[in-house]
């Protein structure tokens, strides 16, 4: 498939373009751009091409309004020392998007598809990529635009890429974040939607975001559907934890999301050497491992903080602080790690990165 590329007549003047990129923050500076494609049931995915980023119309009954089907990804665009530009695992994403898409009973999109969208658009909207810690944040998803009013799969879909020039998501560097333990909600059960990435699941975890907000905390973690004890992931990141033995524990897939940067974090921990255990792991057991010492360290991760340390646990049964509420070297070090790969600073012994330029 070839994208038909219409430069918008109408760009962001440079200067203007400079200034939103002097502080952009997160998600909210977006670029001129943006790719779509059709599917049309009996006739495939169609229409692909890039053109001025714009408001799509909208029809009152079309189906992604009234019964959600719905999925999205994110990832990054980094630019490197050399003035060139880099992606990160863009075939893990294009892959979790057909595997969202399968469970949400949506037309399939080729991986091949995905990642040629994906890089039209960073090629466009190149300038748009600030410099130093900042990246161009890439939002594939796909909507259910069929016009009707019944509960089945849509016959119609709208594919499309947005871009956002984004900063440093920590100013100063990673600040240890607070986490309440939910435990009147939720996230998912075994057989939903759990390591689907789409709408309705960060939807349901915002009101149990709202509670840790309204108990001093930055994040929510939330415990598994049946025993209400097992530890699965915060809000919208994974969650690792790490021992006085030098091992990484981190919640088994299956009802969470299976994070890209998650599986990069447990690659190169076993890269080093570390054990990595995948397994169930209960807030009690969290509880006295940070009493007793034998924890050491507890973090969050996910494309857009990358890692984020844990540095005070809240609930009903009281509160405990992990490492002193500081940042350890664990984390700390994996992060470095990360990032460096990504801004192509050190090698890269997986070939994750995709050099666009």
């Amino acid at each position: 498939m070839k994208f038909d590329i219409r430069p918008t007549a109408n760009p962001v003047s440079e200067k203007d373009r400079a200034a939103r990129l002097v502080d952009p923050g997160f998600g909210r500076v977006f670029t001129d751009h943006m790719a779509i494609v059709r599917y049309t049931q009996g006739k495939g995915w169609h229409d692909a091409r890039v053109e001025s980023r714009a408001n799509f119309p909208l029809d009152p009954a079309m189906a992604v309004l009234h019964y959600a089907q719905e999925i999205f990804e994110g990832l990054k665009a980094y630019r490197r020392d050399d003035g060139g530009v880099n992606l990160f695992r863009p075939d893990a994403n294009a892959r979790r998007f057909r595997q969202s898409a399968d469970r949400m009973a949506m037309a399939q999109l080729p991986e091949s598809v995905f990642i040629d969208a994906v890089e039209q658009v960073v090629r466009i909207d190149r300038a748009w990529i600030p410099g130093g810690e900042g990246s161009l944040y890439l939002r594939p998803f796909m909507i259910a635009s069929e016009v009707f009013l019944g509960v089945k799969p849509s016959s119609e879909y709208i594919f499309a890429v947005i871009a956002s020039s984004v900063g440093s998501y920590f100013k100063g560097g990673p600040a240890p974040v607070s986490i309440w333990v939910s435990e009147n909600y939720t996230r998912a059960a075994i057989g939903g939607t759990g390591a689907v990435k789409c709408g309705g699941n960060y939807a349901a975890s915002l009101r149990a975001q709202a509670e840790a907000i309204e108990h001093g905390c930055d994040q929510v973690v939330f415990l598994d559907a049946v025993e209400r004890r097992y530890i699965e992931e915060l809000g919208g990141m994974n969650v690792f934890f790490a021992f006085d033995d030098g091992s990484l524990l981190t919640p088994p897939l299956g009802t969470i999301l299976p994070g890209i940067t998650r599986d990069s974090i447990i690659a190169l921990a076993r890269d080093a050497g570390t054990r990595v255990r995948e397994e169930p792991y209960t807030i009690d057991q969290w509880r006295a491992d940070a009493a007793s010492g034998r924890l050491k360290e507890a973090f969050a991760c996910g494309t857009a903080a990358v890692i984020s340390p844990i540095g005070k646990v809240r609930s009903t049964s009281g509160d405990f602080l992990i490492n002193g509420g500081a940042a350890g070297p664990v984390a700390m070090g994996l992060r470095k790690q990360l990032v460096d790969i990504q801004y192509g600073r050190a090698a890269d012994p997986h070939n994750w990165i995709v050099k666009v330029f």
